[in-house]
C-alpha cells in the first residue's frame, strides 16, 4: 500500500491570512492522524507565510506518541535555520527541496548546477538517524544526482504529470511513462520513491500504480476538498484511493 503523508501547510496559510490561532494546525494534525494518515508533512519557508518554527515544534510534540507509526516529514531548502530546526526536531524524514526566491510553490527539482554541498547536508542529517529524500524531476540525471548525494529516497515532482493528465488520456500515459522509467531507475539505485505536487483523487487513479511508489505527500488538493466535505472524510477518501 502507498503511504499518505498529509501536508498541513494550507491550514496554516488560512490561519495566517487572518491572524490569531484559527484554524488550529494541531487540530488538523489530529483529524488526519485519527482518519488514518500515515504521515504529516510541513514545509516551513523562510518568510513564514504558513508553517512557522513554533508549528514545527508543536507538531513534533503532538506526534511523539504515535511515531513511528505516523511519520513526520519536514520539507525545505537546506538553509541554516531550517537545518537547525530539523536537527532539533529530528523528524522521521527530511525532504530537501530547492527554493527559488519569490516562488509561490515548488517548481522544479534539484540539478547538478544548484546542488552545491548537498552530499554534506545529506550525510549530516543521516548521521542523526533522519531519512533524507531529495525533490527531483523524473529524469535520469536527477535520479543519479540523488544517488550520488547519498539520499535514501527521491520525491518525484509530479506537477508535470498532473498537467499532462488534464490534457487527456494519451498525454497522461506519455507523462506517466517518464515517471515509470525514473522510478525504476531509482529502485535500481537503491533509492525509495516518494512523489508529490498537484496529485489529487482523479490523477491518483493512474499514479498510484507507479512501480516502487512508497509515499505521496498531498496538501492543497486535500484541504481544498475538505472545505466542502470535511478533512476527516477527505483523508479517508485518499487512503481508499491509494489502497
Amino acid at each position: 500500500m502507498v503511504r499518505l503523508s498529509v501536508n498541513v501547510n494550507k491550514i496554516a496559510t488560512i490561519r495566517n491570512s487572518r491572524g490569531g490561532a484559527a484554524p488550529r494546525v494541531l487540530d488538523a494534525v489530529r483529524v488526519c492522524v485519527d482518519a488514518g494518515a500515515h504521515g504529516i508533512t510541513v514545509h516551513p519557508r523562510a518568510d513564514r507565510r504558513h508553517i512557522t518554527p513554533d508549528d514545527v515544534q508543536d507538531i513534533a510534540a503532538e506526534l511523539a506518541s504515535v511515531r513511528p507509526r505516523v511519520e513526520y516529514n519536514i520539507e525545505g531548502d537546506p538553509r541554516p535555520d531550517l537545518l537547525a530546526l530539523v536537527k532539533e526536531v529530528r523528524p522521521d524524514q527530511c525532504t530537501l527541496v530547492p527554493v527559488v526566491p519569490g516562488e509561490v510553490t515548488s517548481q522544479a527539482g534539484w540539478t547538478a548546477a544548484i546542488a552545491g554541498d548537498l552530499p554534506a547536508v545529506v550525510r549530516e542529517l543521516k548521521a542523526l538517524g533522519i531519512r533524507v529524500s531529495l525533490f527531483v524531476d523524473p529524469t535520469e540525471e536527477a535520479i543519479r544526482l540523488a544517488a550520488s548525494a547519498g539520499a535514501d529516497r527521491v520525491e518525484l515532482y509530479t506537477e508535470p504529470f498532473a498537467r499532462a493528465f488534464e490534457r487527456g488520456r494519451a498525454s497522461a500515459a506519455s507523462a506517466f511513462g517518464e515517471y515509470e522509467r525514473a522510478s525504476q531507475l531509482a529502485h535500481q539505485a537503491g533509492l525509495g520513491v516518494n512523489a508529490g505536487h498537484d496529485l489529487d483523487l482523479d490523477n491518483l487513479e493512474l499514479f498510484r500504480t507507479l512501480p516502487h511508489l512508497d509515499e505521496v505527500s498531498i496538501g492543497h488538493a486535500i484541504v481544498s476538498r475538505a472545505v466542502f466535505v470535511g478533512l476527516d472524510r477527505v483523508v479517508r477518501e485518499y487512503l481508499d484511493a491509494l489502497a
